[in-house]
This record gives structure tokens, C-alpha cells and sequence, in this order.
């Protein structure tokens, strides 16, 4: 632990919630976050950081230390969502109609620029380089993939990153070894029939009929062919079929996902919906068409970053503070930077039932305690110092 870093953190913590309550009065969703981007290239200039703007959003900037060494990379996620905020009475709530930041992007945006303005203070005791992603369009899974294809990760030879959790209470910090998200497909099924008058169902195939065989039968896959100690999710969350009410349905869509965290789960899973797709509609002389997704990827954190984490946090903050959540079926493109460094992700508790804060992610009444956002820059700028020293060991 950095003591340095630890009173620079406490001395900008006012300043951190301000302008976290700025990106929340002003969202942006996914491709869209040219304000925030320029909001965290000013601040970025203030301290002196040299800086890219990455297209068409997003930023990455590095903070050569004194000293030579490798390079960590701490990852913050910038967008918002299409989610109408109703905290009526927060003085900052979002004023962009039908969107907010419910997730909590917004303070790791904050949180990443504090913990820089820290190791800027530490900039003569830090042996190598600290680089500070922020990215765009996490919550469409696109934006990883893109920030690593223009460079974000050239040369990193670890990776941080954290999200705010509203299911944890303030004052936990969670960082397990192993699996932290699932892996998240998307699914479509187009089932096709024959249709018809309402009136003559026997000279018609009815593609509604077909999807509602399929999904009730379709569950039998995790129930009774996945490993139990192996978990996974297949959920259907649309479905579209016919036009009329007196004319039975030629075309049915179905859309979903496939949550799990073991890359042979997938791919038993995606066999199984096709097989379950077109053996369904067979039954019913229909016919069927299977788009299969694959997604993010599993986030796993990798043992002797997720232990370093864990010191650090015991160290920073008690040993008290130090909480093992479960693994979580959602899924977060952090996964990508991890295929292409070792690193680990942790969750900083921020849910407080006086604060009205343990709303679920994506909700409209999501909100933060704002307590936790000390927690997590110092959690960021503390992990880069303490991976940066051991690397010299």
C-alpha cells in the first residue's frame, strides 16, 4: 500500500462525485460518448497524461513512471443505457430523456480518473507504466474488441478493471479467483410453417404452435444434458409471431441468450438448440433456421492477479472490507482484454438500503453510494503501484 496514494484519493474524493454526477446528469449510450470522451481528455490534459482518442469514442493514455518496468493496464467503461431514469427527486438525474447511466459507468469513469491523478503523485516511485482505457459501448459487448483492435493493449502485461455492484453493501470488496462472469451468446430462431385462416388449422402448419413447443421442451437442455456442476442459462427474452388475429402464424422469431462459464458448455449448448430447433419444427412439418451468437467470453480471473488484488485490498482497507461473492450469469467484455493479458476484475460494493441503493443494474431507479468511489480509485491506483513494485522483485 501506497500511503501517498491513499491521501490523494481522500483529498479528491468531493471532486470525483462531482464529476460522476456530471457523466449521470449527462448520459451517453453505447458509440455515442463524445462529451464524456472529451470531459475525460480534459481532465487527462489538466494532469498531464499523454492521451489517444480512439475511434469513434473512447481513450487510452499512459503514465510513464520514473522508474522502468512493464505495463498495467485499469479499464473504466464509459456508456450509458436506454433506460429511463426514475430518481425523481436526485438532484443530478439524467437530463437525456430515456437514457441513463444504470450500471454504474459513470463511477468507473470517475473512479479511473481519480486513481490516475493518484499515481500521477507517485509518478517518480512507479517502475514501468500505467495505461488507463476508457471505453466505450460495453453494454453492447462491441467495445473491447474494437479498443484491443487499435492498439489498447499493445505492449500490457497485466489488466484491471472493477465494476460498482449494487448487490454487494458499501465497504466489500470482491475479487475471486476463477470464473467472475459468464459468457453471454445471443440466440435466433426462425421457425417457418404454412399459414392460413384462423378458421382451417389443418391447412396450416402454425409456427406459433411450433415456438411454443420449442420453448417449453428447449429447457430440458440444462436440466437434464449439462454437467449440474457446470451451470448454465438459456433464456428466451422475445418472441414475434403472427400478423393477425384470425390468421394462423407463418413465421415465428425467437430471441435469447446462453449464459455459461466453461467454453464446452457452449458449444454443448448451441448443438443441443439446433437439434432441439429443427427436430421441434420436423414434428410440425415446419422448418426451422438457428442463428447461434457466440458472445463475450467467461471472465476468469487469472489466480496470482486476483491473489495480489485480494492483498491489496486487505492491505488498503482491513481485512474486514475483503467479501467472496458468488459468480454472476451476466457478462461483461472485459473477457476480451483478458484473452489478451493475465489480469483480474473485482467488484466494489456501493448498495446501501438508507441510500436507496441495492436497486438491480439497468434498472430505472439504479443508483450508487457514492461512499464506494474511494474505494474503487484507490482500488485501481493501489493494484497498478503494488503490480508495478512486485514486477522488479
Amino acid at each position: 500500500m501506497n500511503e501517498k496514494i491513499k491521501l490523494v484519493v481522500k483529498q479528491n474524493e468531493e471532486k470525483m462525485i462531482a464529476f460522476r454526477r456530471g457523466l449521470h446528469r449527462n448520459p451517453e449510450l453505447s458509440w455515442q460518448e463524445v462529451e464524456t470522451t472529451n470531459r475525460v481528455i480534459e481532465e487527462l490534459k489538466r494532469m498531464g497524461i499523454p492521451y489517444r482518442r480512439m475511434e469513434p469514442t473512447g481513450v487510452v493514455a499512459d503514465l510513464v513512471g520514473e522508474l522502468n518496468g512493464k505495463m498495467v493496464a485499469l479499464r473504466a467503461d464509459m456508456d450509458a443505457l436506454p433506460v429511463a431514469e426514475l430518481n425523481a427527486d436526485l438532484p443530478y438525474k439524467s437530463e437525456n430523456e430515456g437514457k441513463m447511466h444504470a450500471c454504474g459507468h459513470d463511477a468507473h469513469t470517475a473512479m479511473l480518473l481519480s486513481a490516475a491523478e493518484a499515481l500521477v503523485a507517485v509518478k517518480d516511485e512507479l517502475a514501468g507504466t500505467v495505461r488507463f482505457i476508457f471505453q466505450p459501448a460495453e453494454e453492447i459487448t462491441e467495445g473491447a474488441e474494437v479498443m484491443i483492435q487499435q492498439g489498447a493493449m499493445q505492449g500490457v502485461d497485466n489488466v484491471f478493471g472493477i465494476h460498482i455492484w449494487s448487490q454487494m453493501s458499501t465497504h466489500t470488496i470482491s475479487c475471486n479467483t476463477g470464473p467472475i462472469f459468464a459468457s453471454a451468446d445471443v440466440v435466433v430462431v426462425k421457425f417457418t410453417g404454412r399459414g392460413g385462416h384462423g378458421a382451417m388449422p389443418d391447412a396450416c402448419i402454425d409456427a406459433a404452435l411450433v415456438a411454443s413447443a420449442f420453448v417449453t421442451g428447449v429447457q430440458a437442455i440444462v436440466s437434464r444434458e449439462t454437467d449440474p456442476l457446470e451451470p448454465a442459462v438459456f433464456t428466451i427474452g422475445r418472441m414475434e409471431a403472427g400478423t393477425r388475429y384470425n390468421v394462423i402464424a407463418e413465421n415465428a422469431i425467437l430471441e435469447g441468450t446462453v449464459r455459461s462459464f466453461h467454453p464446452r458448455v457452449r458449444e454443448k449448448m448451441e448443438r443441443a438448440i439446433r437439434r432441439y430447433a429443427e427436430q421441434v419444427a420436423a414434428t410440425y412439418g415446419a422448418t426451422a433456421k438457428v442463428d447461434y451468437r457466440y458472445g463475450t467470453h467467461a471472465v476468469i480471473n487469472e489466480e496470482a492477479s486476483a491473489a495480489l488484488a485480494r492483498n491489496v485490498i486487505t492491505n488498503s482497507f482491513g481485512d474486514g472490507i475483503l467479501y467472496s461473492d458468488r459468480p454472476t450469469m451476466a457478462g461483461e467484455d472485459f473477457s476480451y482484454y483478458l484473452q489478451e493479458a493475465p489480469g483480474c476484475f473485482a467488484l466494489v460494493g456501493a448498495g446501501n438500503s438508507e441510500k436507496d441503493t441495492e436497486w438491480a443494474h439497468h434498472h430505472g431507479k439504479f443508483n450508487v453510494d457514492e461512499e464506494a468511489l474511494a474505494y474503487g480509485a484507490e482500488l485501481y491506483a493501489q493494484y497498478a503501484y503494488a503490480y508495478l513494485t512486485e514486477s522488479l522483485e
